[in-house]
């Protein structure tokens, strides 16, 4: 029996169920969920669904951030490192935050509750919880409350 082109292949990355092949549906669903993001986020989330490769996701994750990052703040996410903040620096409040989750979601097998919604105060929450889901390891414990952050 001849193989199709949309056979879902073996996963070989660290992420369980990451690597399939992708139908014309699939790539589709996957442009019009990304289609105000950059075409390097589109391409790295296609990647990512093609291999797994884990060097896609800081591409994928910054470029759905940057879509809902107001744009004079859309610079910080060029040189930012893990200690951005998403409210102080990016001026992302709950709503953006639940939208970014949102297509997060619909980009990448990762599913974020609310308690987990809770973590995210920096770029570097954001990477690490979607690393750890994805990895299916615990997640990290809660950051550090920052300067400024409700008690």
């Amino acid at each position: 029996m001849a193989q199709t082109a949309s056979t879902d292949l073996e996963t070989n990355g660290p992420f369980p169920g990451s690597a399939k092949s992708s139908t014309l549906k699939d790539e589709a669903q996957l442009r019009e969920a990304l289609k105000r993001c950059s075409a390097s986020t589109y391409e790295a989330a296609y990647r990512f669904r093609q291999t797994g490769d884990p060097d896609c996701l800081p591409t994928i994750i910054l470029g759905v951030i940057e879509h809902h990052v107001d744009p004079e703040l859309r610079a910080k996410l060029k040189e930012a490192g893990d200690d951005l903040r998403l409210i102080e620096d990016l001026g992302i409040d709950s709503l953006t935050m639940m939208e970014i989750v949102a297509l997060a979601e619909d980009v990448l097998p990762v599913s974020i509750n609310s308690e987990e919604l809770c973590l995210l105060r920096t770029l570097g929450d954001v990477r690490r919880v979607i690393e750890c889901k994805l990895c299916g390891l615990p997640l990290p414990e809660s950051t550090k409350l920052l300067t400024g952050d409700w008690i």
